[in-house]
């Protein structure tokens, strides 16, 4: 699958792969900053943003197109994988299964193994809104906004909207998302390792990442470092983007 992606900078290449219901331009701002030493591409993972929709999602998929990204951009080697949440156990998956590939990996508050449900109410709040009757962005967002209270989650999920000559739609395929979401919140299935350089970036106010998968990383992730970032939650680039950069820009260097 061909992935759209936006590319700026110059130098050694990092791959930036954003999360569930997420997209490239999530990413832009710190994509932005980060492309003063680095070539930066960020991507639309399939099923999300300007990527084509498939009926098949799961890491593994996931982690091939990211491989063929990569071949496709004749990325070959110094390549370091930013990945967040969902795109954080994508990046995960390809380290794992091809660790020539990679030389660094950058995860984003997620950890390698299985999740409980906590998505499934915003799948149904996105699904349950009746697009073909809508005139305006504003009562798209006052729909959701009926369904779920988090002001900031609705703004983020507004990013979806797209108006076309027929109307608005949802970029997200929540057909398959809602289909395939139990996988998406299960462990990684490898019996690989990456002995690379890897540091794993949690929030301090986020209960994504928790003490009792540091046994796991470092199984996984021999030379795994974990750091945590205070005043930030889930959405760490969103929260604390400067303190976030300074932290890439740090293990980047080193």
């Amino acid at each position: 699958m061909k992935l759209h992606f936006k590319q700026t900078g110059q130098g050694s290449p990092v791959i930036i792969a954003h999360g569930l219901l997420g997209m490239s331009d999530n990413w832009y701002s710190f994509a932005k900053k980060l492309s003063e030493n680095h070539m930066v591409y960020t991507v639309d993972l399939r099923n999300h943003g300007r990527s084509p929709h498939a009926d098949e999602m799961n890491y593994e998929v996931m982690a091939t197109d990211l491989l063929q990204f990569m071949e496709d951009q004749w990325l070959f080697d110094d390549v370091t994988l930013i990945g967040h949440s969902m795109g954080g156990k994508a990046a995960m998956q390809l380290a794992l299964t091809e660790p020539d590939m990679v030389k660094k990996l950058i995860i984003v508050d997620i950890g390698p193994g299985a999740y409980s449900d906590r998505h499934s109410h915003i799948l149904e709040a996105l699904d349950s809104v009746s697009l073909s009757g809508m005139k305006s962005r504003k009562e798209v967002e006052e729909q959701l906004q009926g369904s779920l209270s988090d002001r900031g989650v609705v703004a983020f999920l507004m990013k979806n909207l797209k108006r076309t000559t027929e109307g608005f739609r949802w970029r997200a395929n929540l057909p398959v998302l809602q289909d395939v979401y139990p996988q998406l919140m299960g462990g990684l299935s490898t019996n690989g390792t990456f002995e690379g350089h890897t540091l794993f970036v949690r929030g301090s106010t986020s209960d994504y990442l928790k003490e009792d998968e540091t046994t796991l990383i470092q199984q996984l992730f021999p030379q795994a470092s974990i750091l945590t970032i205070d005043n930030a939650g889930h959405w760490v680039h969103a929260d604390q983007p400067d303190k976030l950069l300074r932290v890439v820009h740090d293990f980047l260097d080193n």
